[in-house]
């Protein structure tokens, strides 16, 4: 499968923010993520990093 893990970064430690997330949507205020079900999160953040052989997107927050 193609999907992956969105974490959010703070303080230096990752939580999961989102698993399964098959889209990322920029928009104006931040970013929208959807799953592989079609269910969507949006968050105000930016995408860190992208390690895609690992499927990770990782976030953090704060202006987009």
């Amino acid at each position: 499968m193609c999907e992956a893990n969105a974490y959010l970064r703070q303080d230096g430690k990752e939580e999961i923010f989102m698993e399964m997330v098959d889209k990322v949507i920029p928009e104006a205020d931040g970013l929208v993520l959807e799953d592989i079900f079609g269910r969507r999160k949006q968050i105000k953040a930016k995408i860190a990093e992208l390690a895609l052989v690992d499927h990770r997107i990782i976030l953090e927050r704060g202006q987009a």
